[in-house]
């Protein structure tokens, strides 16, 4: 490695903590580093002397390939080191030191999490996880018997349960579509959900990405057209917030969650609401609030004692993050994907379930061999190859899911290509 090289990493590796001491500073001193390095970010996606700083960032095990990363993602250091300092802070006088010293840090996480999401702080709450954020919606949402919503069978089932709960208790009508997964007609899709609206139609739920296979769904489509007629639109963002470059607003919903613990590599159990501003008032608070019906977006935090040291260290995820950069994030994703994917695509038996489309996927793939179950396909990996990854049998998505992450090697996948080619060719 060259010099000048090295000496970019080692300035890279102490961004995290600039951006803490002096956030101005950390800014400069980033742009400066982009442009001394070529601001094009495709270049950094196989810059690999850059993606070995980030590996070496992470404490993952050295002798456990781990490709589900779609499932909850390992944190780097950076961030697990300011956890444990912030809880063992906490341990000092717990109820001085979490409620008078680190809770005076959530204004400005909420703020960092605007940033990140593209859109006004007032419109950010801090939770759990996706499916706390968008049972806060589904739960808060003015409905009544006989209103009608449209969701789809692929959704994740901690949100169809939600759903079948409004159903059972207050006589909501669920109305199911039915994905052709995967799809390269983002057009097809969204007609999907809108040949489903009538007038009594209320509210569309859209998974942004379908966690079974990677697909990315055309949000904005279905948004603006379920809007022109006056519907509600729940984006679930479970996967895609950190993984590629987008800001939320830009899908035209109404309201957004995501597990902060995928694809950001934040503590586990942690999470982000967004609601429009203006649609606040329309949703009431989970958790009992003194205005549950109000404008403020800090009513759906009323959670009582929580992980003070697992919120505050959401900052350093963000930090880490954006060293990287979500478009350079995004093309380095999809880089790992193809580079595995394209050495065994063309075998006979060998099946995909993710789009081929850039737009329509990124890190995400879906595989399946014929002639094998999804089980049996994971298992022989795990116990012959060490390499973790899920068998996925949902609807009509049938294989294996394959999710890489930042700190995985083009080695790592080659592995995971050689150990496909193997069970496809026997």
């Amino acid at each position: 490695m060259s010099q000048p090289r090295r000496q970019f990493l080692r300035s890279m590796a102490i961004l995290p903590f600039l951006q803490a001491i002096d956030p101005a500073f950390a800014s400069d001193a980033k742009a400066h580093l982009e442009t001394s390095m070529g601001a094009d970010p495709a270049a950094f996606a196989q810059d690999e002397d850059f993606w070995a700083w980030i590996r070496a960032s992470y404490t993952v095990s050295p002798n456990i390939i781990n490709l589900n990363n779609g499932g909850v993602a390992p944190q780097p250091k950076v961030v697990q080191d300011a956890h444990i300092r912030y809880y063992q802070y906490c341990n000092e006088a717990p109820s001085y030191y979490m409620w008078q010293i680190l809770d005076q840090g959530r204004e400005p996480l909420r703020e960092k999490l605007a940033g990140l999401c593209g859109c006004d702080k007032e419109e950010i709450a801090i939770n759990r996880n996706s499916t706390e954020g968008l049972n806060t919606v589904i739960f808060g949402l003015n409905l009544r018997a006989g209103d009608e919503v449209v969701l789809s069978k692929q959704d994740y089932p901690n949100m169809i349960n939600a759903w079948k709960q409004r159903e059972k208790r207050d006589g909501v009508k669920l109305v199911w579509v039915d994905l052709p997964l995967p799809s390269e007609n983002e057009d097809e899709l969204a007609a999907i959900y809108t040949r489903a609206f009538t007038d009594r139609t209320k509210v569309v739920m859209v998974t942004h990405l379908i966690n079974w296979c990677g697909q990315i769904m055309p949000v904005r489509k279905v948004a603006d057209a379920a809007h022109k007629r006056g519907i509600d639109v729940i984006a679930d963002g479970a996967h895609t917030l950190a993984h590629f470059d987008f800001k939320v607003p830009e899908l035209g919903c109404d309201y957004f969650a995501s597990s902060l613990h995928k694809w950001l590599s934040a503590p586990f159990g942690s999470g982000l609401l967004y609601i429009r501003k203006e649609k606040i008032k329309d949703v009431w608070a989970l958790l009992s609030n003194n205005e549950p019906d109000g404008t403020d977006i800090r009513k759906f935090e009323s959670l009582g004692t929580r992980s003070f040291a697992s919120e505050m260290a959401i900052g350093a995820a963000v930090d880490f993050h954006d060293v990287m950069g979500s478009k350079r994030k995004e093309l380095r994703l999809r880089f790992l994907k193809d580079h595995w994917v394209d050495q065994v695509k063309d075998l006979p038996r060998v099946r995909f379930n993710q789009p081929k489309s850039k737009h329509l996927s990124c890190a995400i793939a879906s595989l399946s061999i014929e002639g094998m179950k999804p089980e049996e396909i994971a298992s022989e990996l795990f116990t012959k190859h060490k390499i973790h990854t899920v068998a996925i049998n949902w609807e009509n998505i049938h294989g294996v899911r394959v999710t890489p992450n930042v700190y995985t090697s083009p080695k790592d996948l080659d592995k995971l290509a050689s150990a496909v080619r193997g069970m496809a060719t026997r």
